[in-house]
Formats: C-alpha cells, structure tokens, sequence
C-alpha cells in the first residue's frame, strides 16, 4: 500500500478540526477527513508536544448543561458563559470543517480539470 503525503496545511487544519470538536475521537475525525486513525493521532500528539500542552489539558471534557435554569442570577450568567462558550467552539468546529472542504473541492475540482486535459491528449 502506497503512503499518502499529506500537505502541512492539511495536517494542521485536521489537528485544528480534531481539538475544536468537544467529545471527539480519533476514528471519527479521521474517517470523516479519509485519513489513517493512527496518523490523525500522531498529528495531534506532535502538535501538542510542539507547543508543550500534556494530553490531559488538551481537550477537557465537555460540560453538561443544566437542565433546569437556576433562580441565582450569578448562577444563570455563569450558565450562559458556558453556553456562550460551548456554542462559540461549535462555530469554530464548523468553520474549520467549512474551510477544510473548500479546500479538498479547489484540491479535487484542479485534479478532475487535470484528468480531463490528459483524457483529450
């Protein structure tokens, strides 16, 4: 089996799409990208080894919301930060998934205009 060489860019924008994704896992990042389980988790741990953040800061686990809204005005503002916050990590999750597949259709869209040109050689 032939080893894919995948660009610096992609490999930063899939550790990107992997740490902004609150509950995911390796398979799933990576089925979704068409990338190797294991290669997706080695990105991930280089990158954090480059920039020194352990495995247990990297991605804390999502908090779950309450339910129930709680009468302690301090309590409710402190409820909507944290919705605020989780709703904010979701845009950037789907705005790097927005640019990661605007990218592979300019990628594929070239490669199809490649393939068409030789098709007529």
């Amino acid at each position: 089996m032939a080893m894919k060489d995948y660009s610096d860019e992609f490999k930063a924008d899939a550790v990107a799409l992997y740490e902004s994704t609150p509950g995911a896992i390796y398979k799933s990042i990576a089925a979704d990208l068409g990338v190797n389980r294991a290669t997706l988790r080695e990105w991930v741990l280089r990158d954090r080894e480059r920039r020194g953040v352990t495995a247990a800061a990297a991605k804390p686990g999502a908090q779950p919301r309450e339910a129930v809204p709680s009468a302690d005005p301090d309590e409710r503002v402190r409820q909507l930060e944290a919705r605020v916050a989780e709703l904010e990590a979701s845009e950037r999750k789907l705005a790097t998934e927005r640019d990661i597949l605007r990218k592979a259709a300019k990628y594929f869209a070239g490669d199809c205009v490649l393939n068409t040109k030789e098709s007529w050689l």
